[in-house]
């Protein structure tokens, strides 16, 4: 049920920030952003066993809401490692020898921070635009 809600209230979000005008949007941005912040923080912490990982993850907020993306030319392996397909294990060659194949664990490092904040970045996003439509107007 409260799932529910939050989905009814993200895409009433949405269409507001569709609806809205770019000034209103660049007015929004930056709170946005700083209410995503926790996830981006908790990921690059989860991440610290790379080197390239939290230099690589970043936040943008877009028409329809946040984006937090891992650059894949900054880390590589982190779609991988991250575990997207779905699969626990994932197997390369060894030091490159395709001879001998070795099978290692994932170690995701956003997915655990995006369930551990999500219900209160949600909240946040949607209040700072319900706030900035209703201070510029907009029902």
């Amino acid at each position: 049920m409260a799932d529910e809600t939050f989905s009814m209230q993200l895409r009433r979000t949405g269409d507001l920030l569709r609806e809205i005008s770019t000034e209103v949007r660049r007015e929004i941005r930056p709170a946005i952003k700083k209410a995503a912040e926790p996830i981006v923080r908790d990921a690059k912490k989860n991440a610290s066993w790379s080197s390239r990982i939290p230099k690589a993850i970043r936040v943008s907020v877009l028409k329809r809401g946040v984006e937090i993306r891992v650059s894949a030319k900054k880390a590589p392996h982190a779609r991988v490692l991250e575990g997207i397909t779905g699969n626990r294990t994932f197997r390369h060659p060894l030091f490159g020898n395709r001879e001998r194949w070795f099978d290692q664990k994932t170690r995701p490092f956003l997915t655990p921070a995006v369930e551990k904040h999500l219900p209160k970045v949600r909240a946040a996003v949607i209040r700072i635009v319900d706030e900035a439509a209703v201070r510029h107007g907009y029902k």
